[in-house]
């Protein structure tokens, strides 16, 4: 789950009418919330297996709203369905005329996810330096990647990290055309008016962002790997396109996730568990926190020996 709603806008938390709120709810809810998706929709499910009773309905929504108050500031939907024979799915159900929302499908195609983005801190992580060495382009040198916040235009000043470079953005563009303007998440390629020794791994921002290079980070880990989370262990991270090692410097605490309770004598990290953790890097880091940009503020470890992903990390 956690990989595949980093980059969601919308969540789908579905619960069985006939069990109600359970762990694995409570473990899914909390990591909506931890990986900051902006719309949560709770679906309970299986309404025809309780004769599509508007009381049970009702107390799933008050149990799981007690639960997640304190954790969720998302946009927060209920709605009550039946998969098996499609009732509020893809239009309203006759046979729950209590409930007065809109159908599943109506909730999505509607909903608004304009603002989702950054759209304040402009980022733009170098994935590729495009050197074409053709007879046609002696010169060229373009920058290619994703950007991960913000604006940028022909003609910004922009500043180049870690160096500190300054210069101007000469051309925009994606594939043959030129574009005026960039924005998050667009896949670009720019050019500067200066030519400047950047390679993968760098950071291009407006030339007066003050975002700074930290080797310190704590971060919120949801642990991925067979083999428990080692306390001084050395582990490779990817942040966005600039790859680091890392040692594991303190465990804070462990969650709970029936309670929420951050447990701090248990040092003992392992599969599918949560935690907060200290990490010193072997390079300094230009990162956001993950409640500012869900890009920039993200990362992953990767055990050196097996090259396996074994933690999803949010900067905190």
């Amino acid at each position: 789950m956690v990989t595949g709603a980093s980059t969601a806008n919308a969540a789908l938390i579905l619960i069985d009418a006939r069990k109600g709120v359970i762990e694995q709810t409570r473990r899914h809810t909390y990591i909506a919330a931890l990986l900051r998706i902006p719309h949560v929709i709770v679906c309970v499910n299986k309404m025809d297996l309780v004769e599509f009773q508007e009381d049970v309905f009702s107390l799933i929504k008050k149990e799981y709203t007690a639960f997640a108050s304190g954790i969720l500031k998302n946009d927060l939907h209920f709605i009550p369905i039946s998969a098996l024979a499609g009732d509020n799915v893809v239009i309203r159900s006759e046979r729950m005329d209590w409930y007065k929302g809109p159908a599943l499908l109506s909730l999505l195609e509607e909903m608004n996810i304009t603002n989702d983005q950054n759209g304040g801190d402009a980022r733009f992580p170098v994935q590729y330096v495009l050197r074409p060495m053709t007879s046609g382009h002696h010169d060229y040198r373009g920058y290619a990647g994703r950007i991960s916040g913000g604006t940028f235009r022909k003609g910004d000043a922009v500043r180049i990290l870690p160096s500190g470079l300054v210069s101007k953005i000469k051309s925009l563009a994606i594939g043959n055309t030129e574009l005026t303007e960039a924005f998050s998440p667009m896949s670009v390629t720019l050019t500067l008016e200066d030519e400047i020794d950047i390679s993968r791994g760098d950071m291009i921002v407006k030339k007066d962002d003050a975002l700074a290079a930290t080797q310190d980070l704590e971060i919120m880990i949801c642990w991925l790997g067979e083999k428990n989370l080692e306390l001084n262990g050395k582990y490779a991270i990817k942040h966005t396109t600039k790859d680091v090692r890392c040692v594991i410097r303190e465990i804070q605490y462990k969650v709970n996730i029936s309670t929420l309770e951050h447990m701090t004598g248990n040092q003992s990290v392992g599969l599918n568990d949560i935690a907060k953790i200290t990490i010193r890097t072997t390079v300094p880091l230009f990162a956001d926190k993950y409640s500012i940009n869900r890009s920039t503020g993200s990362l992953i470890l990767i055990d050196e020996a097996s090259h396996v992903t074994v933690g999803a990390g949010m900067i905190v």
